[in-house]
């Protein structure tokens, strides 16, 4: 059966941020297609939380704390991984930091810190797994990426260089692991009713969500478990023979 195409049975999963927001849901959709997840990040309450919820629906789940800007982090999560079940099949990079600001005013600080957390570190966790996945000569890597990487949005130029250098990576990555199986591809959220940390100030403006509903051609913002389809076709044999792809979840957004 085509559908049996979606199916995750069997394998194993890694999502980082997968404690709070899109990574959360989906780590939870990933269980619920079959795989068995490691729920990964910063924050142990967030994590233990998220797979309480899985194994409450019968799935299988664990979970990891790590600092995803360290390398030896990033590779005790994949050692552990390994350790425990074998092998890693699906690695979904979903962890990050919003800190925009008018580029005259962004600080050095501010820069590094974004570019850090949102580029850098996505390039270790992929380093890392990627070489499990070409040593077991197949796998697959999701790098959640954002609108802001193919369109300007004023007070994004620190963040939207980030996540343009993540789809970049995405490519190069792409093409380098090919012939050897390992398929890397993006997913750009648009607005979403999720929101990362330190971006309250402006999404929780009126006069902005007015006009983030007014410049989508569906009129309304994302819902984290509308990135899980997406995640289960990347992740599963439905898409064996797609890589290298960017691909927006944004209502449209990108249209205009």
């Amino acid at each position: 059966m085509s559908l049996d195409k979606f199916e995750l049975a069997g394998k194993i999963a890694v999502v980082t941020g997968g404690g709070r927001g899109l990574g959360r849901a989906m780590a939870i959709g990933l269980a619920q297609a079959g795989a068995t997840v490691v729920v990964a990040g910063r924050t142990e309450s967030d994590l233990k939380e998220v797979v309480e919820q899985i194994e409450s629906e019968g799935n299988q789940a664990n979970y990891f704390t790590f600092e995803a800007t360290s390398l030896k982090g990033c590779e005790a999560l994949v050692a552990s991984t390994v350790e425990k079940y074998g092998r890693l099949d699906t690695l979904v990079v979903s962890h990050g930091v919003g800190d925009g600001n008018m580029a005259e005013f962004i600080s050095e600080e501010q820069w590094d810190k974004v570019i850090g957390i949102d580029l850098t570190s996505a390039f270790k966790c992929a380093q890392v797994a990627g070489t499990q996945m070409l040593k077991q000569g197949k796998g697959s890597i999701i790098f959640i990426s954002s609108t802001a990487s193919l369109v300007a949005f004023p007070g994004g130029a620190v963040y939207g260089a980030a996540k343009a250098g993540v789809d970049q990576l995405c490519r190069t990555l792409a093409f380098e692991w090919a012939a050897r199986g390992v398929r890397v591809n993006t997913i750009n959220p648009g607005f979403m009713t999720s929101h990362m940390r330190g971006t309250e100030g402006f999404y929780d403006n009126p006069h902005y969500k007015k006009d983030v509903l007014a410049r989508t051609p569906m009129k309304r913002k994302g819902a984290p478990e509308e990135l899980v389809g997406p995640a289960i076709f990347l992740a599963s044999d439905a898409s064996s023979f797609v890589t290298g792809h960017i691909m927006p979840v944004d209502g449209g957004w990108c249209l205009e």
